[in-house]
């Protein structure tokens, strides 16, 4: 899948960067990467999907189009969305969007990837209903730190660098997270937990 090779080549690109020792040292250069697919279409559930995620604005000039693109798959996969990740030498260090602040807009935007009136309103009705009082055109960036602070301390990984680590097994090794929890706290906050039982 176009997914699967772009990570591939993403990685490859690096390995035989840093093989054939393309990559200088020191050298801090940054880009904008824009101009971001606002859909894509998802196999397994047969259906358009937010790249980034359903709040995401698309680019003006795609809005006239939104009702066009209804029942027509290739005109809503044209799309581009108005998000944006920072890049510094090669690794993601921040991203973030553009929101959806017009009612209207964020309904359509619903109806082609599938979320009925109905599942909006369960779902995000507290939001859509807030645009209807006049939202502002609205947007924010968030900073991966900890990807930050590895490139600056030349680590080859987050982990090395994070303050509070996961294994791959979703273990914190400082705290030895998750761990058993006491009976009293579970019966203060209503939770019964079944463990498994052991095979004989």
């Amino acid at each position: 899948t176009p997914e699967i090779t772009h990570r591939v080549l993403g990685f490859l690109r690096k390995h035989i960067a840093e093989k054939l020792d393309l990559i200088p040292e020191g050298k801090w250069e940054f880009v904008w990467i824009v101009d971001f697919p606002l859909l894509e279409w998802d196999e397994e559930e047969n259906r358009l999907v937010a790249l980034h995620h359903p709040f995401t604005s698309p680019k003006e000039e795609d809005i006239d189009r939104l009702d066009e693109a209804i029942n027509n798959k290739q005109i809503a996969l044209s799309f581009k969305s108005r998000a944006y990740d920072l890049v510094l030498n090669g690794e993601e260090i921040a991203g973030g969007s553009i929101r959806i602040h017009r009612p209207d807009v964020q309904k359509k935007i619903f109806e082609l990837i599938g979320i009925s009136d109905e599942e909006a309103e369960e779902r995000f009705g507290f939001l859509v209903n807030a645009l209807k009082y006049g939202a502002p055109p609205h947007g924010g960036l968030a900073f991966g730190l900890d990807r930050l602070v590895a490139l600056m301390t030349g680590s080859d990984s987050i982990r090395e660098v994070i303050a509070f680590p996961k294994t791959q097994k979703g273990i914190c090794p400082l705290t030895q997270a998750p761990d058993y929890v006491r009976e009293e706290q579970l019966e203060e906050l209503g939770i019964e937990v079944e463990l498994p039982k052991e095979e004989a």
